[in-house]
């Protein structure tokens, strides 16, 4: 009995809160660690999916024109009111179809020429279209650049981009 109590008076109080802190701190690491890596793995999870929102008719888009080649071409030229011969060389110098209508799209919101447009998609390849448009004067986080991202206004049949003509909104007025 004197040999329990000389034990406990030895070991005493401290040694055991010293034991259960141990404990208490090696859970709250372990609880902290897990929150990281399912933080990780969810931001991993969603990342692919705030991603695919930018750009991600251009897929539809391809297929389509890659069925019907004359007709996306004839279509470009009505919409862009251009020749056959700079849609050629446009498609040419282009991965995708897709590719030839933003060159086009970003020459007419920049007012650029397409050669312009085409010499700095060559040179900044793979960099992003948000990287082209500003090289371009366009605000990657402008109205009509994230009209674009999302395929806003691409009709489906017509490939086309719907602008907000100020003379129609006129002539609703007036008619």
């Amino acid at each position: 009995m004197a040999l329990i109590l000389l034990k406990s008076y030895l070991i005493g109080p401290t040694q055991v809160n010293l034991s259960i802190k141990k404990k208490d701190k090696k859970e709250e690491i372990m609880k902290t660690a897990t929150i990281l890596v399912c933080a990780l793995l969810l931001s991993l999870i969603l990342a692919p999916v705030s991603i695919a929102g930018d750009f991600d008719w251009i897929k539809d888009f391809n297929i389509k024109a890659e069925v019907d080649p004359s007709g996306f071409k004839a279509k470009l030229e009505a919409r862009f009111n251009i020749g056959s011969t700079e849609v050629n060389a446009v498609l040419s110098t282009v991965d995708d179809p897709a590719d030839a209508y933003i060159v086009f799209r970003l020459g007419e919101m920049s007012g650029q020429p397409t050669k312009e447009i085409i010499r700095k998609y060559k040179s900044g390849k793979g960099k992003g279209w948000g990287v082209l448009a500003k090289s371009l004067g366009i605000k990657p986080g402008s109205k009509e650049f994230k009209a674009l991202k999302n395929g806003d206004g691409i009709k489906e049949k017509q490939y086309t981009y719907k602008t907000k003509n100020k003379e129609n909104k006129s002539k609703k007025k007036n008619g």
